[in-house]
């Protein structure tokens, strides 16, 4: 089914992160309870808030403070109700906050939509709650907000006090488990400043998080874990956000196989949605997908240590020359790029190195000079000013004791002198002294050489994308439109015919085509029509029609076509008894000497319409050469949804073909983003195999069309 979740506008989330004023309700003395530890990480380990306000209708006092017995109770509103009472409490709580105005509620307890029937109908009674009151609802069945830049915990987590070094990446997650691994990662180094984890999304989204980060003064980098997106257009609207905002957003989405999709959906009951369908709004909003939690670290911080520049060049710096060979191997697999040097760099290198150390790119200096640690950092300064480099990789093959700090010292005192990102690895497993330097000086090294040039792939790849036309036209573009309403009644195919007389209206140039009632009227339209032509079968109940013999090709004469009717008509009686028949489809067949393609639309329930485009005819399952936008498109969508296929070169003129209508195809793939959003209430999907796309000047037009739409009825 279609999502139905209303699409809110932007919320001002400042006074639920910077909270002038909390209420703990279910505030206990009991350590180990949810009430017990949340209120430890407020007293014990968070920065005071202007007031904290405990709420226990059985206890006068905790720890030396006031307990009040109610919401209602309270001398003033607090900005944060933070809700850790049982399941069958929560809903009296939630009608006191709605009651008193209580502008935010986290809600810690489980017991809800995750639980089956009777917890879902709860959940949609605190959605109502809230709602009628204007009141926003964080969770339930979430760990809670941690804002480690202002040191506030609302988190009943035992690890809070342990993670909490500040930085300036932004963390949203649905569940807890995953985004407090993250957060551990702060022993390698990186800093996060704000982590929401939004549990079951009665109200608020992670998407409402990464639209807030997208402007937070203390974020640069926003990180997410997503198991599902229930709001589409409010998840693009935050993508569009963090995009005018020049902030990169890096996404791990799990559910990408149909175990991890069950999985997802049992955790946290929303759409995980189709994974190509995902990976192609990424791609479109320039979101940067990783595939682990390792890859998702290791790129956040190098983006947080700085945004990718214009020079894309990579240099190596390394004293080992099997680990330069490796790390030039994974460079070059990656499709990056060793920059040369400039001739300064290369001059400084020569008179500063022994005569057998490697100059060039990579730098291998030997391990004869290790114990130089002046030498060290010039040299490896030198390379990171290089004017023609965009990063620097220092792998580290082994821990070495003394030698190994040596090298970690000069690579943070060589860092300090140069805004150029040094990219130290540490391949050993030994996590030594040196390690332990690199960590505390912020640099979080990857621990391999794969890792780390995935990382610096992903990076050049968002710089990329952030200079080209694409991200100009998505800056340009009005903010994402709400989903439409759908029409009722049942979804129902259109006979071929008609479906090509629709798109023929909009503008969609077609070959000419008729539907015959008779043998001698499918020979009397051919005749007009001139040879050679095509009969199909017409037959709403039949849409692959080649598979019972519905297709005849080639007709070279009319009594060729007289020929095909009877054959056509002898064998869908024979496959497919029970189908109406309006006759035969009579069409001009295609000129020969183009390539076929296809373009096929889809809604997704999540994003709506999504346009699959590739190679097509015969060849569609079995290459799978597609590429996938979100509709509408742009025309520099569909230039590049053109150039992204592997047969491009096809298109191109490869091997001497002659150059295909690129032009005339752009045009037809917005011809057909136009058709579908001006009927985006009843198409449900449309298929348009093949697609013939003749030399320049010749064209490019469906030569079948298959619709499905709501009936209306």
């Amino acid at each position: 089914m279609p999502n139905t979740t209303p699409h809110l506008a932007p919320c001002d989330l400042s006074r639920l992160i910077r909270p002038r004023s909390i209420a703990l309700v279910g505030a206990s003395d009991r350590p180990q309870s949810i009430g017990g530890r949340t209120l430890a990480n407020l007293i014990d380990h968070s920065a005071p808030v202007g007031e904290l306000y405990l709420v226990n209708p059985t206890k006068t006092e905790l720890r030396g403070r006031r307990c009040w017995p109610s919401i209602a109770s309270l001398p003033e509103t607090p900005d944060v109700a933070v809700i850790a009472v049982p399941a069958a409490n929560v809903l009296g709580v939630v009608q006191e906050c709605a009651a008193r105005r209580v502008p935010f509620a986290i809600i810690l307890t489980s017991g809800f939509g995750e639980a089956g029937e009777e917890g879902e109908r709860a959940q949609e009674q605190l959605k109502d709650i809230a709602a009628a009151a204007g009141m926003r609802i964080y969770g339930p069945n979430c760990p809670g907000l941690t804002n480690v830049n202002q040191g506030l915990g609302m988190t009943f987590s035992p690890s809070f006090p342990h993670d909490l070094v500040k930085g300036p990446i932004g963390l949203a997650t649905q569940g807890g488990g995953l985004g407090r691994n993250v957060m551990q990662a702060m022993e390698r180094g990186i800093g996060i400043g704000l982590w929401a984890s939004t549990g079951n999304e009665v109200d608020l989204q992670v998407a409402d998080f990464i639209q807030y980060m997208a402007t937070a003064p203390d974020i640069k980098v926003i990180v997410t874990l997503l198991e599902g997106i229930k709001d589409g257009p409010r998840f693009l609207a935050a993508l569009r956000c963090a995009a005018d905002n020049g902030k990169p957003v890096i996404a791990l989405k799990v559910g990408k196989s149909e175990y991890g999709r069950k999985a997802a959906q049992s955790h946290t009951a929303s759409l995980t949605g189709s994974a190509e369908v995902n990976s192609a709004v990424f791609k479109q909003y320039g979101v940067i997908e990783v595939d682990d939690i390792d890859e998702l670290v290791d790129t956040a911080w190098l983006f947080a240590r700085g945004l990718p520049g214009a020079q894309e060049g990579i240099g190596i710096y390394c004293s080992s020359g099997g680990t330069a060979a490796l790390t030039a191997d994974a460079v070059g697999t990656a499709g990056l790029t060793l920059a040369e040097f400039a001739p300064e760099t290369t001059r400084v290198l020569r008179e500063r190195l022994p005569d057998y150390a490697a100059i060039g790119n990579p730098v291998d200096t030997t391990a004869a000079i290790l114990s130089d640690a002046e030498l060290i950092e010039q040299t490896l300064g030198t390379v990171a000013a290089d004017p023609h480099l965009g990063c620097v990789i220092a792998p580290i093959a082994l821990d070495y004791g003394e030698t190994t700090i040596r090298m970690a010292q000069t690579i943070i005192a060589a860092q300090q002198r140069c805004p150029t990102p040094i990219v130290p690895i540490w391949m050993s497993d030994r996590l030594g002294e040196g390690y332990r330097l690199l960590v505390a000086g912020g640099f979080a090294p990857p621990r391999s050489v794969g890792k780390a040039v995935t990382a610096i792939r992903r990076w050049v790849e968002w710089g990329r994308w952030q200079r080209s036309a694409a991200a100009v036209a998505l800056r340009n573009l009005p903010a994402p439109a709400v989903a439409p309403v759908l029409a009722p009644g049942p979804v129902e195919s259109l006979p071929e015919f008609e479906a090509k007389r629709r798109l023929q209206q909009a503008g969609i140039r077609l070959l000419p085509a008729a539907v015959a009632g008779s043998r001698k009227e499918a020979r009397q339209f051919a005749d007009a029509m001139g040879y050679p032509v095509v009969a199909k079968i017409a037959s709403a109940d039949i849409v692959h029609k080649s598979d019972i013999g519905g297709v005849c090709v080639g007709l070279e004469d009319g009594a060729g076509v007289e020929e095909a009717w009877d054959r056509i008509i002898a064998s869908v009686a024979l496959h497919k008894p029970d189908a109406a028949i309006d006759g035969l489809l009579i069409e001009k067949m295609a000129p020969g000497g183009g390539i076929e393609l296809i373009a096929g639309v889809t809604r997704d329930p999540v994003f709506g319409h999504v346009m699959t485009f590739g190679l097509g005819g015969i060849y569609v399952e079995i290459l799978r050469d597609v590429t996938r936008r979100l509709l509408p498109l742009t025309p520099d969508d569909a230039a590049s949804m053109v150039r992204e296929m592997r047969c491009f070169p096809l298109l191109a003129g490869a091997r001497g073909r002659p150059p295909a209508d690129i032009a005339a195809l752009r045009q037809l793939l917005l011809a057909v983003s136009d058709f579908v959003m001006a009927h985006a209430d009843r198409l449900e999907e449309m298929d348009l195999n093949p697609i013939w796309v003749g030399p320049q000047g010749q064209g490019a037009f469906p030569l079948d069309a298959v619709i499905l739409e709501r009936s209306g009825t």
